[in-house]
């Protein structure tokens, strides 16, 4: 399997309600956006994915939260924006730009610490 990636770091402010402090008050991760395009065969430009275009959209999901506060992203159904709900938002907007790509997987991984990350990975 190929792989093509890109990643960058945006910060962002979130609550983890119920949980004591720092978590349960507003406070700032300085976030890793790790993304991997995967497929079987290269396509007919010998790439997995523009890897500028991967790229860009990327930098255009991040420029939504940079700065932010992550509830503006939180779905109904989510208690909080944890990681993993931030990945999936993530893999949504580059979804989104990519579009509908045959056999190709994209995974997200959210990092708020250097050792610490949840993801988000599905069919583009």
């Amino acid at each position: 399997m190929y792989e093509t990636g890109t990643a960058l770091q945006v910060r962002a402010f979130h609550v983890m309600p119920g949980m004591p402090p720092p978590e349960g008050e507003r406070h700032s991760h300085d976030y890793r956006l790790d993304v991997v395009v995967r497929r079987d065969d290269l396509d007919e430009r010998g790439m997995v994915v523009d890897l500028d275009l991967l790229e860009q959209a990327l930098r255009n999901a991040a420029a939504q939260v940079d700065g932010e506060d992550l509830e503006r992203i939180q779905p109904a159904d989510a208690e909080a924006v944890t990681v993993e709900v931030f990945a999936r938002w993530v893999h949504r907007q580059l979804a989104d730009t990519l579009g509908r790509l045959s056999g190709v997987t994209l995974a997200v991984r959210v990092w708020e610490s250097p050792v610490a990350f949840g993801g988000y990975t599905a069919p583009l």
